[in-house]
């Protein structure tokens, strides 16, 4: 009872805020930059074309965190929200000292961490998957995580700006 207790306060409140942040991408919500500004952010850190991976970016963020938060559809909301993550992580934040205060990519690596243990031990009796019964089967999952490995994958590939590139304040050790 008290670890359903303390997943569902892990989903509500970490999906709850990866939804706002999606938002803030998607809508400009919160004060954020819209798809516009966030097609902008794209562009600056080197992936093309930047409007498909913004709205990528939004599309994984607010739904990932809105499914996680109702604990709807499994480990689909935690995977959105491990795959942002991951590409926040390696490209916005990389390169930084881990802390926030710097830059770094504190942030990003906890909500993947929290993303990961949802999506590993499954939304808990307080939601809407255990309300309705839903299981989603587990090919759908491995699809799901071979899909967001890829595309990953791609957008790294396809960057036209390494990381250092991206962010001026870094610069590379002098020889």
């Amino acid at each position: 009872m008290k670890s359903d207790l303390g997943m569902f306060a892990l989903r509500v409140v970490t999906g709850g805020l990866m939804a706002g942040h999606g938002a803030q991408k998607m809508f400009g919500s919160f004060g954020g930059p819209g798809m516009e500004g966030t097609a902008s952010m794209m562009e600056h850190l080197g992936l093309q074309p930047a409007k498909q991976w913004g709205t990528a970016a939004a599309l994984s963020e607010f739904a990932g965190g809105t499914l996680t938060a109702l604990g709807l559809g499994g480990p689909i909301g935690p995977i959105g929200i491990l795959s942002s993550m991951t590409m926040a992580a390696t490209t916005a934040h990389w390169g930084k000292p881990i802390w926030v205060t710097e830059g770094g990519a504190e942030l990003p690596v906890t909500n993947a961490a929290v993303a990961a243990a949802i999506a590993m031990t499954g939304p808990g009796r307080y939601s809407l998957d255990h309300m309705i019964g839903i299981k989603v089967p587990r090919w759908l999952v491995a699809g799901m995580v071979l899909a967001a490995a890829g595309a990953i994958a791609t957008a790294h590939n396809q960057r036209s700006l390494p990381a250092v590139a991206c962010f001026p304040s870094i610069q590379p050790p002098r020889q």
